[in-house]
């Protein structure tokens, strides 16, 4: 009976902490959905009752400059992903079947461009920018996102085609499948899991960065990180707007990570248990 007592104790306890770790991460979200329906004047009023206003919302989305910010974010960080499975799948099973002179040592240099400062090459990327034309261009962002999104989505699928056993493969091809057909029909959906997690990551990081966005476009590649800026007058902030643009600009990320969040779960479970 004590023991009984005492287990029913611990999942009480246990879900009182859950509760309170759950409304601690999620208030700094919660906060910024309220503040979309504060206007500026209550904006430093920290009490939950006030009276709502929708002219946060209508100033962000009549605007013409947020709509075209945010589907120049949907192009180029959708862009910049599919060019990193197109190229780093292959590449990835390259690095993990295959041996060859300095193997290593470029796997660590693909990894070394994912946590390469991107304030050291920002200069230059602008000048030879500048000179061949892909400035403020879609094919410039896209080019610049491969240096977040490709190192990750090697580096996690590497791992995943190296947990693929070579005899499933050369079973495939006893049974009269081509090298291509043993690749697409049997290697690939294997690694589901970890191409679904490392696209949504890479898609992610691709959609919420600044710094290339901000100096490598001007006015016609504009993305919504950059646009959020416009908010920001010489004489205050208006953070009720920022607070609409950041809410609408993290739709398409939690859209999609509970629409693959089967895929997403079972990914990064496989990532931390091999990390």
């Amino acid at each position: 009976m004590k023991n009984k007592r005492l287990v029913v104790a611990g999942k009480i306890i246990r879900n009182i902490l859950l509760i309170s770790y759950t409304i601690f991460a999620l208030f700094p979200l919660f906060w910024m959905i309220l503040i979309t329906f504060k206007s500026d004047t209550q904006m430093y009023d920290t009490t939950f009752f006030f009276t709502p206003t929708l002219e946060n919302y209508k100033e962000v989305l009549l605007s013409a400059d947020y709509f075209s910010a945010f589907i120049n974010n949907i192009i180029v960080s959708g862009g910049a992903v599919l060019v990193s499975v197109i190229v780093g799948i292959p590449a990835a099973y390259a690095l993990a079947r295959y041996d060859f002179k300095g193997k290593e040592d470029l796997a660590f240099t693909i990894l070394s461009f994912r946590f390469a400062p991107e304030i050291l090459v920002i200069l230059p990327l602008f000048m030879i920018y500048q000179k061949i034309g892909l400035y403020d261009t879609y094919t410039g962002l896209i080019w610049v996102y491969q240096l977040i999104t490709l190192p990750l989505l090697i580096w996690v699928l590497r791992g995943y085609f190296e947990d693929v056993s070579v005899e499933i493969e050369q079973a495939a091809q006893l049974d009269g499948y081509r090298w291509y057909q043993v690749f697409i029909k049997i290697v690939l959906p294997l690694v589901k899991p970890g191409l679904v997690a490392s696209g949504l990551l890479a898609f992610i990081f691709a959609w919420n960065n600044f710094t290339f966005s901000l100096l490598l476009t001007g006015f016609n590649i504009q993305t919504v990180t950059v646009n959020s800026l416009n908010y920001i007058a010489s004489d205050t902030v208006h953070y009720g707007q920022m607070a609409v643009a950041a809410t609408i600009a993290a739709l398409p990320e939690v859209i999609l990570a509970l629409i693959i969040q089967k895929h997403l779960v079972r990914g990064l479970s496989f990532g931390a248990v091999k990390g």
